[in-house]
């Protein structure tokens, strides 16, 4: 059962850590399009909105699935440490404490990267509304 040890620690936490620059990367790549925006150089609005849009979902999908990998690091480790007692015949305080951290780092990790994820994906969501809007606008296309 020491593989399911191995598979929490660089599995679950390594796939959180991936999800999380993934999420971190797409958001700064989002930033800079949005900062450099030709507003312009767009006459339909619905290219401009799948312009801006665009990848928000993968940030939206971590957001939401995060503390859900998390969580199964969480149940990973809690059966780890339930196997560890049940195998080792007296309870060693220090064989429980281990597994048990092991399946809070786990939810830690899932909730470290869910919350910036799902903070992110509102202020560029909010971001490209405003872009469209300003667009509208400028274009004389407000529409009620």
């Amino acid at each position: 059962m020491e593989w399911l040890k191995e598979a929490v620690d660089y599995g679950i936490i390594g796939l959180l850590a991936l999800m999380s620059f993934t999420a971190v990367g797409i958001a700064f790549e989002r930033f800079l399009v949005y900062k450099n925006i030709k507003m312009k150089d767009f006459t339909d609005r619905r290219s401009l909105e799948l312009m801006l849009t665009s990848r928000l979902h993968i940030i939206a999908t971590i957001g939401s699935n995060a503390p859900y990998i998390g969580l199964l690091g969480t149940v990973l480790g809690i059966m780890l440490t339930f196997y560890t007692i049940g195998k080792g015949g007296p309870v060693d305080a220090s064989r429980i404490m281990v597994g048990l951290a092991l399946a809070l780092k786990a939810t830690a990790m899932g909730l470290i990267v869910a919350i910036p994820s799902v903070v992110l994906y509102n202020v560029l969501l909010r971001r490209a509304k405003v872009l469209i809007t300003e667009w509208e606008i400028a274009d004389g296309r407000e529409r009620i």
